[in-house]
C-alpha cells in the first residue's frame, strides 16, 4: 500500500529511509547536505557524527553487516565524499548493503565553480552497485526506495545518491510504498547435483563465508551440515555459524582437510586468494553462490548453483539420494584439530618477553563474553586473532574483509555500539592501524559509546617488514615509532588505557578495560621479531 508524502528533499530522502528500517545517520557535519539533518532532528533519528568520513562509511558498514539492514552514511560534497570512497570500496568487496547520500554543488551553476563542486558518480560507480544523481525532488523517494532494493538484493552491496542543493532544499512530493526484495530462486537440477556430489562423497570439506549470514541462512547451513554429515569451515562472518563445541565445526584443521578432500563445497564467499583461488588439488569444487554474478570465472567448478542460499541449503538437509559415512574422516579431521588445539594452547600460555601476540589472545578467550563483537583492523595481529579467537555466536566478527582496508576499527566499533548497546565491543588493532582512525576515540567518547581497543604494539608494519626482509635481506618504510603510548592519545581524547609490557598483566588490564564506563586501549608492546606464518598466496 502506497503512501504519498510531502516536505523538503530531505524529509523525502528519510522517509524512504525509515521505511526500509534505518534508524540513525552516520555523518561529519556539511552544509550541503543540512536538510537531511533537518529531517532526523524532527523525527528524532540519531544523528552520530564523526571526526573523519572514512569512520562513518565505516560505521554504516557495521550496522550492514551486523542487521543485515541498510546503513546510513551521509557525507557532504566534494572532500566529503571522497574522504569516503574507501568505506564504500570495502563495503562493495564486503556485498554490505550501504547507503550512501552525498551532498553535490547546485545544477544551475554548474560549471562557474561552486565551493566543492565535482562529479562523484564517476569515482564511486565502479566501487558501488548503483550511482545516481537526482536532480528532482520528486524523484527522490521514487530513487532512493530503487536503490534501497537494488542494495538488498542479491548479491548485496553499496549504492550511492547524491542531490544538488537546489534538490535536497527544494519542496516536493512522493509515494512510499512497502519494502520487496526480490528473492533468486536457484536451479532446482544445480542444486541436486551440488547434494548428490556432497552426499557421495567419502571426504567433503563445507567452507562458508559472510554471504551465509548476510542472507539469513545460518540455521539452513547447519541444517544441511548435520543432515549431511560434512565438517564445516568457516570465514568472515560465517564464523560462529556452527558454535565451538559442535561436532561438525573445526577451525585448526583446515590444511589438513584442504588437502585431503575429496569434494570442497564453498558456500558464501569467493574463491579468492584466501581459499587458494579455488585450486584444492584433487578435489571436485562445488561453489554456492546466492547471485549468478558471483559465479567464478577464473575456475569452473563442477557445479555452481546460485540463487537465496536458504533456499539451496535447505534442499540440501532435504536430499534423499544415496550417501557416504563421513565418520572416518571426521574422525581425521577431529585428531587434527585436537592436536592444533593443544599447539596454540601452548603459543596462548607463553611466558615469554617480550609478549607474542598469541599471549594476547590467550588472555582475551578469558574475558570475552560468547556473545561479543570482535573487530579487527590491523595485518599480523588481526592475523593472529583470526588463529585464535573462535566466535561462539554468528554475526559477531567484524573485519575489513578481502578489500583489507586498514583504519576500519573506530568506524566498525561506532556501528556495533550502535547497534549493541549491551554487549562488550572489542577491536583488536596493530599499531599501524591504529594511525588511521584512532581520532575517532574522541567521537565514541561524544556519544557516551564505551569499548574496548587492543592494540598489538610491535612498532613496525610486520605484514610488510618480514617479508621484505626475507625477499631483500633489507626492508624500507616498515618502522614505527616502538612503544609509543597510543594510550596516552586515547586519555587526551577522554578515554583511558594503560601499557603492558608484561605477559602476567595482561589479564588485569583487560579487566579494568571491560570495566571501564569510556573507550578504553590497552597498550600491549609485542615482540617485533614475531611473525604471522602465512600460507595465502595474494597472487
Amino acid at each position: 500500500m502506497t503512501e504519498k508524502i510531502d516536505g523538503h528533499g530531505g524529509e523525502l530522502a528519510l522517509a524512504a529511509l525509515r521505511a526500509f528500517g534505518v534508524t540513525e545517520m552516520f555523518t561529519l557535519s556539511g552544509g550541503h547536505v543540512f536538510p537531511l539533518y533537518d529531517a532526523a532532528h524532527k523525527v528524532g533519528m540519531r544523528i552520530l557524527d564523526v571526526r573523519h568520513e572514512q569512520s562513518a562509511v565505516f560505521a554504516a558498514e557495521a550496522v550492514a553487516k551486523l542487521r543485515r539492514t541498510p546503513g546510513l552514511a551521509v557525507l557532504t560534497a566534494g572532500p566529503g565524499v571522497t574522504n569516503g570512497i574507501s568505506g564504500l570500496t570495502s563495503a562493495f568487496f564486503n556485498a554490505s548493503p550501504v547507503v550512501v547520500l552525498g551532498g553535490r554543488a547546485p545544477a544551475f551553476r554548474w560549471g562557474s565553480g561552486s565551493l566543492q563542486e565535482l562529479d562523484h558518480l564517476p569515482l564511486v560507480a565502479p566501487v558501488t552497485k548503483q550511482a545516481t544523481t537526482v536532480f528532482d525532488t520528486d524523484e527522490i523517494v521514487r530513487t532512493l526506495h530503487g536503490a534501497l532494493t537494488t542494495a538488498l538484493t542479491a548479491h548485496r552491496g553499496p549504492v550511492f545518491l547524491d542531490f544538488p542543493l537546489e534538490a535536497i532544499f527544494s519542496a516536493g512530493e512522493g509515494e512510499l510504498e512497502p519494502p520487496q526484495i526480490p528473492v533468486i530462486e536457484p536451479d532446482p537440477q544445480d542444486v541436486q547435483r551440488a547434494a548428490a556430489l556432497i552426499a557421495g562423497a567419502a571426504r567433503p570439506v563445507i567452507v562458508a563465508g559472510s554471504d551465509v549470514y548476510a542472507g539469513d541462512a545460518i540455521e539452513a547451513l547447519r541444517a544441511a551440515a548435520e543432515a549431511l554429515r560434512v565438517p564445516v569451515f568457516t570465514n568472515g562472518m560465517g564464523r560462529g555459524a556452527l558454535p565451538a563445541g559442535h561436532p561438525l565445526a573445526f577451525a585448526k584443521s583446515r590444511r589438513t582437510a584442504l588437502s585431503g578432500a575429496d569434494v570442497v563445497a564453498v558456500i558464501g564467499t569467493p574463491l579468492d586468494f584466501r581459499l587458494g583461488f579455488g585450486d584444492f588439488g584433487d578435489a571436485t569444487v562445488v561453489h554456492i553462490v546466492d547471485a549468478p554474478t558471483q559465479r567464478a570465472t577464473h575456475v569452473t567448478p563442477a557445479v555452481s548453483p546460485a540463487g537465496d542460499l536458504r533456499l539451496i541449503l535447505t534442499a540440501l538437509a532435504d536430499h534423499t539420494g544415496a550417501r557416504e559415512d563421513h565418520a572416518d574422516w571426521i574422525d581425521v579431521l577431529r585428531q587434527a584439530e585436537e592436536k592444533a588445539r593443544a599447539k596454540d594452547a601452548e603459543a596462548m600460555a607463553a611466558d615469554s618477553d617480550p609478549i607474542r601476540p598469541a599471549r594476547v589472545y590467550g588472555e582475551l578467550r578469558k574475558v570475552l563474553a560468547q556473545d561479543a563483537v570482535t573487530i579487527g583492523d590491523g595485518g599480523d595481529f588481526v592475523s593472529y586473532a583470526g588463529k585464535y579467537l573462535e566466535p561462539s555466536t554468528p554475526g559477531s566478527w567484524l573485519d575489513p574483509g578481502p578489500y583489507g582496508c586498514l583504519g576500519t576499527g573506530m568506524g566498525y566499533a561506532l556501528g556495533a555500539r550502535a547497534t549493541y548497546p549491551d554487549r562488550q565491543i572489542c577491536v583488536l588493532m596493530g599499531d599501524g592501524a591504529a594511525g588511521f582512525s584512532l581520532m575517532d576515540v574522541e567521537s565514541l567518547v561524544r556519544h557516551g559509546m564505551p569499548v574496548v581497543i587492543v592494540v598489538g604494539n610491535n612498532g613496525i608494519w610486520g605484514l610488510e617488514k618480514h617479508p621484505m626482509r626475507s625477499m631483500y635481506g633489507y626492508d624500507v618504510a616498515a618502522d614505527l615509532q616502538p612503544g609509543l603510548r597510543y594510550d596516552d592519545v586515547v586519555r587526551a581524547l577522554g578515554g583511558a588505557g594503560e601499557t603492558v609490557t608484561e605477559a602476567d598483566a595482561l589479564g588485569p588490564a583487560l579487566n579494568r578495560a571491560f570495566e571501564a564506563s569510556v573507550p578504553y586501549l590497552v597498550n600491549v608492546i609485542t615482540d617485533p621479531a614475531d611473525a604471522y606464518p602465512r600460507s595465502s598466496n595474494l597472487a
